[in-house]
C-alpha cells in the first residue's frame, strides 16, 4: 500500500472517481455521500462507476459529471483490462471506494490518482490499494452512516444525509398512467429478492393485500424483476378475484421510483426496490428477517420496519434449510406497520381536502 500523509480536509481534487458498482440498495445507500462530496467540491468533476444494469439509477443526476458503465458479467477480463485502462487514462486526483471488495480495490489503483480513499475494514484485501483508510463507525452503523465516514474525513457536512433520485417528469407521466386505473390507497407489493432468506412468503403478502383491500379499498400493485414472475403467479392465485396490476418486468429504475412515489405505500422485503423507494421519499413498511434493519434498514422519511424475533435473526445467511423466521414473521405481526402507513395516507389526504 502506498501510503500518505496529505490531510484529506485540505484536499480539493479536479477530478474525482466514486466507485460503486453494485448492487441497487448499495448503490442508493452511497447517494447521500456523493451529495456531501459534491458540497464539498462543488467545482469538481465527479465521475461514478456502476455496472450498466443500474445506471438509470444515477444517469441525471446533477452532482454526477460522468457516468463509467462496467459489464461485469459479460465482459470478462478483457473488459476489465479496458475499464482498468478507461480509468488510468481519465488521470484523477482521487479516487473513493465505496463497494470494498478486491475489484473495486483494483479500480481504485488503477486511477493511479495520488489520493485513494476506503474504510478501513473493507475486504478481499482492498484497503491495500488506498493511500489512506478511514476508520469506520461501530459495526451495528447503519449503511448509509458507514459510507458517510468517508465523506467526512474529507471534511463535508454530513449532518443531514440526503439522496437524489434521479426520475423526471416523463417517469412520473408513465407511473400516473399505469397507475391511472388503480384504485387509492395505492399498495405496492414487491415480493423478490436474490436470497431466498429475505423472500417472506407469497401466502403473507397475500393476506395483507386482502386486509388492504377489505379496510381501506386499496388497489394493489405488484413489482419486480423477471424472475420474480412465479412468486407473484403465486400470489395472484392467493387473491382469486381480488384485482392486482402485475408491472413485474415492465419498469425501469426512474420508473420504479416515480411507480412508488406516485403510489401510497410500499411492502418490501429487504432489496433494491424497498431502498430506491425509501429513498426518493415513498412510504415503505420493511421486511427483515435475515438482515438487520439497524444495518440495512431503508433510509428515508416515511419508513418503517418489521423484524423477525426468532434467534437467528440477521444472521446475513445466503440459505437457510429451516427458515422459522418466515412461519413467526406472521401477518398479524407485520400488519399494524402497514396499517399505520396507510392511516398516515388518510391523515394526508383529509388534510389535503380541507385546505
Amino acid at each position: 500500500m502506498a501510503k500518505s500523509h496529505v490531510d484529506l480536509r485540505q484536499v480539493r481534487p479536479g477530478r474525482v472517481c466514486l466507485i460503486k458498482p453494485s448492487a441497487l440498495g448499495d448503490v442508493v445507500n452511497a447517494l447521500p455521500t456523493l451529495a456531501a462530496l459534491r458540497a464539498r467540491w462543488p467545482e469538481a468533476r465527479i465521475s461514478w462507476v456502476v455496472n450498466r444494469s443500474l445506471r438509470g439509477l444515477i444517469d441525471g443526476n446533477p452532482a454526477i459529471d460522468e457516468v463509467i458503465p462496467h459489464d461485469r458479467a459479460g465482459a470478462g477480463i478483457a473488459g476489465f483490462a479496458r475499464l482498468l485502462d478507461g480509468l488510468r487514462r481519465r488521470r484523477f486526483d482521487v479516487a473513493i471506494d465505496l463497494q470494498g471488495l478486491l475489484r473495486s480495490g483494483l479500480m481504485a489503483a488503477a486511477t493511479g490518482a495520488k489520493v485513494r480513499v476506503g474504510l478501513a475494514d473493507f475486504r478481499e484485501g482492498s484497503t491495500w490499494f488506498y493511500t489512506h483508510r478511514v476508520l469506520p463507525p461501530p459495526p451495528e452503523s447503519h449503511a448509509v452512516v458507514r459510507l458517510l465516514r468517508i465523506a467526512e474525513a474529507f471534511g463535508a457536512d454530513t449532518t443531514s444525509p440526503r439522496h437524489a433520485i434521479a426520475f423526471d417528469e416523463a417517469d412520473r407521466h408513465w407511473a400516473r398512467g399505469r397507475l391511472a386505473a388503480v384504485a387509492s390507497p395505492r399498495l405496492v407489493l414487491n415480493l423478490g429478492a436474490r436470497w431466498v432468506t429475505k423472500r417472506w412468503p407469497p401466502e403473507h403478502f397475500a393476506e395483507i393485500a386482502r386486509r388492504a383491500a377489505r379496510v381501506y379499498g386499496a388497489g394493489l400493485i405488484a413489482i419486480g424483476a423477471p424472475e420474480d414472475a412465479p412468486a407473484i403467479g403465486a400470489l395472484r392465485a392467493r387473491l382469486g378475484t381480488l384485482p392486482i396490476l402485475n408491472l413485474c418486468g415492465q419498469t425501469t429504475l426512474p420508473q420504479l421510483a416515480a411507480l412508488a412515489v406516485e403510489s401510497d405505500v410500499v411492502l418490501s422485503n429487504d432489496t433494491g426496490p424497498l431502498h430506491l423507494a425509501a429513498a426518493a421519499g415513498a412510504r415503505v413498511v420493511g421486511i427483515y428477517l435475515c438482515t438487520s434493519p439497524r444495518r440495512n434498514g431503508p433510509h428515508g422519511p416515511h419508513a418503517r420496519v418489521v423484524e423477525t424475533a426468532v434467534a437467528c435473526k440477521a444472521s446475513y445467511l445466503k440459505t437457510c434449510d429451516r427458515l422459522v423466521c418466515m412461519a413467526e414473521l406472521t401477518p398479524d405481526r407485520v400488519w399494524p406497520a402497514v396499517a399505520a402507513q396507510l392511516d398516515a395516507w388518510k391523515a394526508d389526504e383529509s388534510a389535503r381536502s380541507a385546505g
